[in-house]
């Protein structure tokens, strides 16, 4: 039998942005005040209201306030995107990703 109940989050990187979010606001980067303008306008250019809901878009914020503040510059985040990416394409299936398995890490 399968769980009717819906599920909060489609993947496991959505649960770990939803976290990171809360941690650095309890941390102080941020009040939720202005996390719900920043969102807001990182949805609205799409005009979808079912964007606020998609943890790109709350990714995409998060990424904006730590480059804005100084936290992680957008070049380090993009390297590292990329860094995860090569490392993905390079494990194999059912394994964990690690930065290790990028072939072009270097430690």
């Amino acid at each position: 039998m399968s769980d009717p109940s819906p599920k909060a989050f489609a993947a496991p990187w959505e649960a770990q942005v939803f976290a990171l979010v809360v941690s650095l606001k309890e941390a102080g980067l941020f009040t939720w005040t202005e996390w719900a303008e920043r969102l807001g306008r990182e949805i609205r250019p799409a005009g979808d209201s079912e964007r606020a809901a998609d943890y790109g878009a709350w990714l995409a914020t998060l990424e904006s306030i730590l480059a804005e503040r100084g936290v992680a510059a957008a070049e380090t985040v993009a390297a590292r995107t990329a860094a995860f990416l090569r490392a993905a394409e390079a494990t194999p299936h059912g394994q964990p990703i690690r930065l290790e398995n990028d072939p072009l890490y270097r430690p």
